[in-house]
């Protein structure tokens, strides 16, 4: 107990000199855009927790009941792909922690393909958080100009011996053009909610804790309104 309290207070105290660090956090009003091309990568949660219930449904059928109306909406000039993690059954814990895989590669009008691919995963794994975010930045998004947007959706914390917020600090020391928004769904463990609100903050993104299947919609909704398509109405 008294080695998790010190890692709480340590944590702590990072968060609160994150202002005065070396390099700048970057909120997203300071983001410029370089094209007319949005990028957003949607980094989702496939780990064997998922398939726990909430509210008489998993979490899983949530989220892809969360992802068939969000994706609709977003604008068609906004390239976006999927990234999963946790969604392989791995015996080996070092390949365990390296399932991830980009099941839809960042481009235009690919909502069908993204609800396809969703629909045919299960959760079966653990919770390579760290990894992900590593692979999503140096390869999916490799190459790529102007702003690149993250959301993470996961229901855990990281749970492969490495620590996103660390991740996300060295990030921003060299990278200025990338924001993670991180919805950290149904959880309750204190450390992985300050890890993961870290990832968020650092790179200047939305951090939600959302409880309720009505709270998860909300929270989405709010992270992907600036790439939601515009409608004009004519009022006579």
């Amino acid at each position: 107990m008294l080695v998790l309290g010190m890692k709480k207070f340590l944590l702590m105290i990072l968060l609160l000199a994150l202002p005065v660090l070396a390099y700048e956090v970057y909120f997203p009003n300071k983001y410029k855009f370089q094209n007319e091309s949005d990028k957003l990568l949607f980094v989702v949660d496939f780990s064997n927790s998922m398939s726990a219930y909430l509210e008489h449904q998993t979490k899983v059928n949530q989220v892809k009941e969360l992802m068939s109306g969000i994706l609709p909406q977003i604008s068609n000039d906004t390239k976006v792909g999927l990234r999963v993690y946790g969604h392989t059954c791995n015996i080996v814990a070092f390949n365990a922690c390296r399932s991830s895989e980009l099941v839809v590669p960042l481009g235009f009008n690919n909502s069908n393909k993204i609800a396809f691919e969703l629909n045919k995963l299960r959760p079966r794994g653990m919770t390579p958080i760290t990894y992900s975010l590593k692979q999503a930045v140096k390869k999916d998004l490799d190459g790529l100009e102007g702003i690149k947007h993250i959301i993470l959706l996961t229901d855990g914390g990281e749970n492969c011996d490495e620590s996103p917020c660390d991740y996300a600090i060295e990030l921003v020391k060299k990278r200025r053009d990338i924001k993670i928004d991180v919805i950290a769904y149904d959880v309750d463990d204190d450390d992985d909610l300050a890890q993961l609100k870290c990832t968020a903050d650092v790179t200047g993104g939305y951090f939600s804790e959302p409880n309720t299947k009505a709270e998860l919609f909300r929270s989405m909704e709010h992270m992907i309104t600036p790439h939601k398509k515009v409608e004009a109405v004519i009022l006579k």
